[in-house]
């Protein structure tokens, strides 16, 4: 199985950014977290990282017919982006949405997903481990 996972604006940040909130682990730590989860779970993982909108649009289309199913943590575009939204719903794809904090427990403005009107599964508040049950659930076959 092949998994495309996609993280958005600021998380290239990670150990620097509020690390009270996120971690003091670096992008390239997640990166390695991935990695490792997926070997694991017998999955092939490509990992892209954008801080650009259109260019996450672009990889999501750019997964039809090479990807089994995506994992996506959006970051800001989560709460703001219908473009990204229509790209998943577009390809189709079983989608996974990751988020490294609780969006539910945070400020209102973050408790609107557009991601979560599409993706099949969310995880939040998990830190990194989040992945991991993201790439499970993709795994055992991607339904609730």
């Amino acid at each position: 199985m092949k998994v495309l996972v996609l993280n958005g604006p600021n998380l290239n940040m990670l150990g620097i950014r509020e690390p009270a909130l996120y971690g003091k682990g670096t992008y390239n730590d997640l990166v390695i977290f991935i990695r490792e989860a997926a070997k694991e779970l017998d999955l092939d993982v490509e990992i892209f990282q954008s801080n650009c909108e259109g260019e996450l649009v672009t990889a999501i289309q750019n997964a039809l017919g090479k990807f089994d199913g995506i994992v996506i943590n959006a970051a800001a575009y989560t709460h703001t982006s219908v473009a990204i939204l229509d790209a998943l719903k577009a390809v189709g794809l079983p989608t996974a949405e990751v988020h490294l904090t609780d969006i539910n427990k945070r400020e209102q403005f973050r408790r609107l997903s557009y991601v979560g009107m599409y993706a099949q599964k969310t995880v939040c508040g998990k830190g990194f481990d989040g992945y991991r049950e993201c790439l499970q659930w993709l795994a055992v076959g991607g339904s609730k």
